[in-house]
């Protein structure tokens, strides 16, 4: 028989005690700084040892990674399911996982940044993320089909198209929370989406009137590319070039984020030395702004789009947007994706961009669903600031969870059903 000697259980102990500290310095770090902004020599001086010794506990960075995200995902499924197991039969618990996962330090901003930042192939965290995403769609269909079962979610709704657009809503909510936590309340927005699944499809109050003869104007949609709109004089030539740079930092940017992609990355992949790039664009900061500037021109410039004459039409239309975008532009879903993640932290160069687009996002939307609902088309129990908050936070998130299996997720499919339950015809 094999016995174990105190010293040994002594230094296990110790090991066990090293390997949570450090798990615990690189969790605070991916939130202040992001994963690819911190380095192993900088977990291991947070959490006061040696670069040496923490590589004895973890020989790389990504599987440190997996080790935070885990150490979060096991504690999250764990409550989900204890949530589910103890509300009564049927009671859908999000808001309380919601509330749960804001009261964990750290737990929003890191999964906040997490989620845009592993849509690329390339991030180490991205099949973690990918099967995190399977598995919640797995819990919450399960979840919805025994509220169906027990009639407290309405019979008529599509458990799995509930699974992910709540999934995805809820990766969104966290996300915008961050930029405007004043307009944005993760739990409060899904206790009332919760409650609102016990409806039918589609329902409108008996007593609501038709919709209009006559709507009222649409509300133009606005534009975020001409504030920082790059130049459009001079040779052409010197046009070409700056389009391919723009081009080449979009691609980088998308795969590595922008922390971690620098000025010669750019200029090696498009051809040109540093000093050339430099020529164009005198900083990255610089770039960085052309570059969402052009991702938004060239979104904008949909040559498909027409104006519609109601604003239910207008949002109506906007999965055909949608679907248009991941046909024809995939790069520019995925650089937007990686970089409103990475612009969390406040001094990150994109970060007032990315504020600002949210909140201008939120008062177009809420001016369609405002005029929709005078119009008769939005019924009079639904609150047209929600629905904007709700319908912004699930495209985007609708986006992520495409980025991380297209085969499965249909943005477009899942916005349309989403639009035809909130915008009822007839």
């Amino acid at each position: 028989m094999t016995t174990i000697s105190p010293a040994a259980t002594a230094r296990s102990a110790q090991a066990e005690r090293t390997r949570a500290a450090i798990v615990t310095a690189a969790h605070d770090l991916f939130v202040a700084r992001g994963y690819r902004a911190s380095s192993l020599r900088d977990v291991a001086a947070a959490a006061a040892i040696s670069h040496p010794g923490l590589l004895r506990h973890f020989a790389t960075k990504d599987a440190l990674l997996a080790a935070v995200v885990e150490s979060f995902e096991r504690d999250n499924e764990f409550a989900l399911l204890e949530q589910l197991a103890a509300d009564e039969p049927g009671t859908l618990g999000y808001s309380l996982v919601a509330q749960r996962n804001e009261e964990v330090p750290g737990y929003l901003a890191l999964f906040a940044a997490l989620t845009g930042e592993a849509s690329s192939p390339r991030h180490p965290a991205h099949e973690i993320v990918r099967d995190r995403y399977a598995r919640l769609r797995e819990l919450s269909t399960d979840a919805v089909e025994e509220a169906v079962a027990q009639d407290t979610v309405s019979s008529d709704r599509d458990p799995a198209g509930e699974a992910v657009r709540i999934a995805a809503a809820w990766d969104g909510l966290q996300l915008l929370e961050q930029y405007l936590p004043e307009r944005v309340d993760v739990v409060s927005a899904l206790e009332t989406y919760e409650e609102g699944l016990a409806l039918p499809v589609g329902w409108r109050d008996a007593d609501d009137a038709p919709p209009a003869e006559h709507p009222a104007p649409v509300p133009p949609m606005p534009s975020f590319a001409a504030e920082i709109a790059s130049p459009t004089v001079g040779y052409r030539v010197g046009r070409e070039r700056r389009a391919q740079i723009l081009e080449g930092a979009i691609a980088l940017f998308a795969r590595e984020g922008y922390g971690d992609t620098s000025l010669r990355d750019i200029a090696e992949r498009v051809g040109v030395s540093k000093s050339t790039l430099l020529h164009y664009y005198g900083t990255k900061e610089e770039l960085l702004s052309a570059v969402l500037s052009e991702r938004d021109h060239l979104i904008e410039s949909r040559g498909s789009y027409v104006r519609a004459t109601r604003a239910a039409d207008e949002l109506r239309a906007m999965p055909g947007g949608a679907a248009e975008n991941a046909a024809t532009a995939p790069g520019l879903i995925e650089v937007y994706a990686v970089l409103s993640c990475e612009a969390r932290p406040a001094d990150h160069p994109a970060h007032a961009y990315f504020e600002e687009r949210f909140r201008g996002v939120l008062d177009h939307f809420a001016a369609l669903f405002r005029a929709a609902q005078e119009d008769g088309d939005l019924p009079s129990h639904r609150d047209p600031e929600f629905e904007a908050v709700w319908l912004t936070a699930m495209w985007d998130g609708l986006q992520y969870q495409w980025l991380y299996d297209r085969s499965s997720v249909d943005v477009a499919a899942q916005l349309t059903a989403h639009l035809d339950d909130v915008l009822p015809r007839g």
